[in-house]
């Protein structure tokens, strides 16, 4: 089977929900990260296939086909299609795997994943709650649905709350992950870890002055075991608050996709292979769960052990998933999220994919890594895992 190759990988820096890229309209915000690709790989934007671009809320600014209205607010010429594309807080993560499903077809040589999401602009369940507020429908889960599942909700909050007492993590061990993960963020930040990967955004302070933002908002490098402690639970009895789950964030991210004839046409440099892409599905309820499964899987089909991966992003939704990911893989703490994760950098749902893609393969680059592994847990019990060798 022929190979996919990611040539470059860009995103923009997290803004906190009201912040920084409040006035950013989530196509212009993605148009710029397209841009950002297109001069980092040096190719003709008029070589690219097609635009595959994950959002998960496409309603208001987002709706009528954000793909398609990144590409006409960027740079690219109007003969690249798009599609836009929804597996949830995995969208851009499946975009990539559908691009290099496309080039390893050799049905397309060049194509990008990228994703969006302002988490500002249009609220998180604005798509299914909307309808709803004007008397139109019951919402996205039928009866037999709930019948089914014997639930009338699913819930990722639920989700979390089921990780934690099923592995046995004291809110204390969840808070502790928290704030571990925003003092890696801070000095990666402040060692310039992200530079490299950042796509500056002109922005305006609230006495009009401009400045470019490159640095992710969310993170909190003062935080304390005690004001991570502080945070008031969201269930009574429960271990789940806002200080160890993820931000909700503003955002864009994208990676560049091409096959080997592509590399020699355009004279590109690769910085990975992809090795196995794999995406499963399993319980709704628990839902946050299936990375374990998936992790195996992905594994088994690449012929590797979780020892030969050299780092890890496991999507911090919430700090149960990544620390059951840790106890039932048996992977090793200090590879996984090393510069800071969700809950310091914001989880900006439909970018956070090839977000954690640009992140990862940085990370790899610095320390003079092979092998990285990503995974993300979605809504309905769903997971990708994406395995790459650095080159």
């Amino acid at each position: 089977m022929a190979e996919a190759y990611i040539v470059a990988a860009a995103r923009t820096a997290g803004g906190k929900r009201g912040g920084a890229l409040k006035d950013w309209h989530p196509a212009d915000m993605a148009a710029e990260v397209l841009d950002a690709l297109v001069e980092r790989s040096g190719i003709d934007p008029a070589a690219i296939e097609d635009v595959i671009m994950g959002c998960v809320g496409q309603a208001g600014e987002q709706a009528f086909h954000i793909g398609r209205n990144a590409v006409l607010a960027s740079s690219l010429p109007v003969s690249v299609p798009a599609v836009t594309i929804d597996r949830q807080c995995g969208s851009s993560q499946q975009a990539l795997q559908f691009a290099a499903q496309a080039v390893m077809s050799g049905t397309q040589d060049v194509v990008v994943a990228s994703g969006v999401e302002s988490m500002t602009r249009v609220p998180m369940g604005l798509p299914f709650t909307l309808p709803m507020q004007h008397g139109i429908g019951t919402g996205p889960f039928s009866r037999r649905i709930q019948e089914r599942f014997g639930v009338a909700m699913f819930s990722q909050f639920a989700g979390a709350e089921m990780i934690a007492e099923k592995h046995g993590l004291a809110k204390e061990a969840l808070d502790a992950f928290a704030l571990d993960s925003h003092r890696k963020a801070a000095r990666a930040t402040g060692e310039g870890a992200f530079d490299a990967e950042i796509v500056p955004l002109a922005v305006l302070d609230g006495e009009g002055r401009e400045s470019l933002h490159v640095r992710d908002e969310g993170i909190r490098a003062d935080a304390t075991p005690e004001s991570i402690a502080s945070v008031k639970l969201l269930k009574e009895g429960g271990r789940i608050t806002a200080a160890n789950a993820s931000q909700i964030c503003d955002g864009a991210s994208g990676v560049l996709v091409v096959s080997e004839r592509a590399l020699r046409a355009h004279g590109l440099t690769p910085l990975a292979r992809i090795v196995n892409l794999t995406v499963t599905g399993g319980d709704p309820v628990i839902m946050l769960e299936e990375i374990i499964p998936a992790t195996r899987r992905a594994l088994g089909r690449a012929g590797m052990k979780i020892d030969e991966i050299d780092l890890y992003e496991v999507n911090e939704a919430f700090a149960p998933v990544p620390l059951a990911w840790l106890k039932e893989i048996g992977a090793d703490p200090e590879r996984l999220n090393v510069n800071g994760g969700a809950i310091a950098l914001g989880h900006p749902l439909g970018a956070s994919g090839t977000k954690l893609t640009t992140t990862l393969l940085h990370a790899l680059a610095a320390r003079g890594k092979r092998y990285g592994l990503q995974t993300m847990c979605e809504g309905g019990g769903l997971a990708n895992v994406t395995i790459f060798e650095r080159l």
